[in-house]
C-alpha cells in the first residue's frame, strides 16, 4: 500500500515538474520570437521592453493567455515595423525628389551663370567697368576739357566766336583741340556735292548699303525710298538724316571712296589743317576737326546759297505716295524769332558730345559760332544764347570790345 502511494506521489511530482517546465518554456519561446521579429523590423527597444514586460507578467496566467499576449505583441510589432517601413520609403522618395530638384536648380543656375557671365565679369572687375564707363564718355571729357572754366560758364568743352567780316576772335575756349565732330561732317558732304555741280533732280534710291552699321541709328527713310539729290541734301543738312547723307556719297561719281577722298581734299583746299574724314555721315568718331577749322568751313559754306537755304529750313514734308512724312530742323533755334541764322548744322554721337556750328547776325555783326562737346541735350543751345546775350551786352556798352578767354 505504501509503495502504491509512493509511486503515485512520484508520478504526480513528475507531472508537476512537466507542468512547471511547460509554463516556463512557452513564455520564453514567445519572448524569443518577439525579440527576433522586433529585431528584423527594427522596432524601437522601448516597445520591445514593454512587450517583454507584458510577456513576463503573463507567467502567472494560463498558457492560452500567454499565447494570446504573444500574438498581440507580434501583431503590434508587425504594424509598427510596417509603419516604420512606410515612413522610411516616404523619406527615401522625398529625398530622391529633393535631390532631383536640387539637380535641376543646379543646372538652371549653371545656365544662368553662363548667360550672365559678361555682366558678372564687369561687376567684379573694376578695371573692366571703368573701361566700359570710359567708352560712354566723350573724347573731350576723357581729355579733361569739360573741367576747364570760362567767363561765360559754357556747357561746351570747346567754343569759338569769330566776326565773319573782320576775322576778329571775340571768344575762344580750347579752340585748337581736335575732337570728333559727329554730323557737322554733313556740312562738308553738302559742300562737296554742291561744288561738283551734279544734277539736283537726279533720282537716288536708298539701299541696304545706306543702313547704319556703326551706331545702329534709326531712319525714317526705308530701303527702296527714291528721292531727288536735292531732297537727299535737304534731309541730310536740315534734319541730319544719315541714310540720305550716305546715299549722297555712295552715288557720287567714282563711288564712296572717291567721295571721301574729295572731302579731305576740299578740307585741305580751304585751309582745314586739323580735319580728317573717313565717311560722309559723321557716325564715325574718326571724323575729327578743331573749332578753328570748323569756323573756316562755315565761312566757305555760307557762300553757297543752296547750303544756306537747306540748313536753315524749319521743316520739310516728304510725299511718298501712300504716306507723307514731315522732317523738322534739328536746331531748335531756327524756330526762335530772336535769332537771325544764316547757316547752321548740329551733330551728336557719344564720342563727340553735342555739337553746333552757326552763322548768325547778332547786334549788327555777322558772327560764326562753334560749340563742341556740350554736355546735355540743351547745352549747345544754352551756350549759343549766352554768347548772343554777351555780344549784345558788349554792343550796348559803347562798342567796348571784350574778349574773354577760356
Amino acid at each position: 500500500m505504501s509503495r502504491s502511494r509512493e509511486r503515485l506521489f512520484t508520478l504526480l511530482q513528475g507531472f508537476a515538474t512537466v507542468a512547471v517546465a511547460v509554463a516556463l518554456v512557452l513564455p520564453m519561446s514567445a519572448s524569443a520570437a518577439t525579440k527576433k521579429a522586433v529585431k528584423a523590423r527594427k522596432v524601437p527597444s522601448v516597445l520591445v521592453k514593454k512587450g517583454e514586460v507584458k510577456l513576463m507578467s503573463s507567467k502567472k496566467g494560463r498558457s492560452g493567455s500567454v499565447a494570446l499576449a504573444s500574438r498581440r505583441t507580434n501583431a503590434k510589432a508587425s504594424r509598427l515595423a510596417k509603419a516604420e517601413d512606410g515612413r522610411s520609403s516616404r523619406r527615401v522618395a522625398l529625398g530622391k525628389r529633393q535631390e532631383t530638384r536640387a539637380t535641376s536648380r543646379l543646372a538652371v543656375t549653371k545656365n544662368n551663370r553662363a548667360d550672365r557671365a559678361p555682366l558678372q565679369l564687369v561687376a567684379h572687375h573694376p578695371s573692366v567697368a571703368s573701361g566700359s564707363s570710359e567708352l560712354r564718355s566723350s573724347f573731350g571729357e576723357r581729355q579733361g576739357l569739360r573741367s576747364s572754366g570760362d567767363p561765360l560758364e559754357l556747357n561746351s568743352s570747346v567754343a569759338l566766336v569769330v566776326d565773319q567780316q573782320t576775322n576778329e576772335v571775340l571768344f575762344s575756349k580750347n579752340e585748337a583741340a581736335v575732337l570728333p565732330i559727329a554730323s557737322l561732317t554733313k556740312l562738308m558732304t553738302g559742300l562737296v556735292v554742291t561744288d561738283a555741280n551734279l544734277p539736283m533732280d537726279e533720282l537716288i534710291t536708298i539701299t541696304t548699303d545706306d543702313i547704319d552699321t556703326v551706331k545702329g541709328s534709326r531712319s525714317r527713310l526705308a530701303v527702296g525710298t527714291t528721292l531727288t539729290r536735292r531732297e537727299m541734301m535737304h534731309l541730310a543738312l536740315m534734319s541730319s538724316e544719315n541714310r540720305a547723307a550716305h546715299a549722297l556719297g555712295r552715288t557720287y561719281p567714282g563711288g564712296l571712296d572717291q567721295f571721301v577722298r574729295l572731302m579731305n581734299a576740299k578740307a585741305r583746299e580751304i585751309g582745314m589743317r586739323d580735319t580728317r574724314y573717313v565717311e560722309p555721315t559723321g557716325l564715325s568718331s574718326s571724323n575729327q576737326s578743331s573749332a578753328r577749322d570748323l569756323a573756316t568751313l562755315v565761312s566757305v559754306a555760307y557762300q553757297r546759297p543752296i547750303l544756306r537755304s537747306l540748313t536753315t529750313s524749319p521743316s520739310h514734308q516728304l510725299d511718298l505716295g501712300n504716306r507723307t512724312l514731315e522732317f523738322r530742323n534739328s536746331n531748335g533755334l531756327i524756330r526762335n524769332p530772336e535769332w537771325e541764322i544764316g547757316l547752321q548744322k548740329t551733330g551728336y554721337i557719344t564720342e563727340a558730345g553735342r555739337c553746333l556750328v552757326m552763322q548768325a547776325r547778332v547786334a549788327g555783326r555777322q558772327l560764326i559760332m562753334v560749340f563742341l562737346d556740350a554736355a546735355g541735350k540743351l547745352g549747345r543751345a544754352q551756350d549759343a544764347e549766352r554768347v548772343r546775350r554777351w555780344v549784345e551786352t558788349q554792343a550796348v556798352h559803347a562798342g567796348v570790345s571784350g574778349r574773354p578767354q577760356g
